[in-house]
């Protein structure tokens, strides 16, 4: 009995110091082997097809295609992907500020404890559970030229004099769309900013204001410092769903009208899939990703920066 435990004490060492050599090695990779093929298979080849696409000249109408190098890249930039800059954008741009000053705004109101907060934050959260095709047909009714709420309303007020066709003028159009992607977009920066400003400490602000400072002065000295990364990071994620956003623009205008609300997920579709053109729509697609990639390393240098 005296001579079989150390026996037994080695072997029991052995195997536990090859297991340690597999966890550390060929079983870590043998963890790893089915996330990677399945990436491999839903994302990294679709995205090398698609990228290489960009290289040919190829119509969907017609099977096969043909060798073109960088001309589907030039035809792009020769042609209107200045004013589709311009456009995408005005768009993201509107639909990132706007809905952050109302959420800012009512997460403040929603913060100070007014009575039947509990209530407006639920009904404040509904157009955000709406889904977003049915937000677009909801303010294509309103914003209709011959039917609409809008014009009605404004009419009887005698604001206007005859009704504005507000999605079939290049004016308007675009501040149409912007409304309608704000209603849907800010009750979840305000949720968002709520959260920031229920962890600023309550104490701090009774001490700003014991020492004379108005709600301006708290804000800028006391709240908005609180809040300050949450706030940018919620302003960057809506700014990068802005800048690939589809649905509201292409229900309610399809780009129109005469290009005036076309971004780069409007052209993308319309070049595929209305001109039947793969290969311009591919290049056009692989250099909105490019502008897409620098915003997301925005996005992640910023958060990286705020965790530390």
């Amino acid at each position: 009995m005296t001579l079989a435990s150390p026996t037994l004490k080695s072997s029991d060492e052995g195997g536990s110091a090859h297991g340690r050599k597999l966890s550390n090695g060929a079983f870590a990779i043998l963890l790893t082997l089915p996330g990677l093929a399945l990436f491999a298979a839903i994302v990294l080849y679709p995205l090398i097809a698609s990228i290489t696409t960009g290289f040919f000249k190829q119509d969907l109408r017609f099977p096969g295609r043909t060798w073109v190098g960088f001309d589907n890249f030039a035809d792009v930039l020769s042609d209107d992907f200045t004013a589709i800059l311009e456009h995408t954008l005005v768009f993201t741009i509107g639909a990132t500020v706007a809905p952050f000053v109302i959420g800012l705004a009512l997460a403040l109101a929603l913060n100070s404890g007014i009575r039947g907060s509990g209530f407006l934050r639920g009904m404040f959260l509904f157009p955000w559970v709406i889904p977003g095709v049915v937000v677009s047909f909801l303010w294509m009714w309103i914003f209709n030229a011959n039917y609409g709420v809008l014009n009605g309303a404004l009419l009887k007020a005698g604001i206007i004099d005859e009704s504005v066709s507000w999605l079939g003028e290049p004016t308007t159009a675009m501040l149409a769309v912007i409304i309608t992607k704000t209603w849907a977009s800010f009750p979840w920066m305000m949720v968002m900013l709520l959260a920031g400003l229920q962890t600023v400490p309550q104490e701090l602000h009774e001490a700003a204001a014991v020492d004379g400072a108005g709600a301006v002065r708290r804000f800028r000295a006391v709240t908005w410092p609180g809040i300050r990364a949450v706030a940018g990071i919620t302003v960057l994620l809506e700014f990068i769903w802005n800048f690939q956003h589809f649905d509201t623009i292409y229900v309610l205008t399809g780009g129109g009208p005469a290009g005036a609300t076309e971004t780069f997920a409007v052209a993308v579709y319309q070049d595929a899939f209305k001109g039947y053109d793969l290969g311009h729509a591919t290049a056009l697609g692989g250099l909105w990703m490019l502008l897409l990639l620098v915003l997301v390393g925005v996005y992640l240098k910023t958060s990286e920066r705020e965790t530390k």
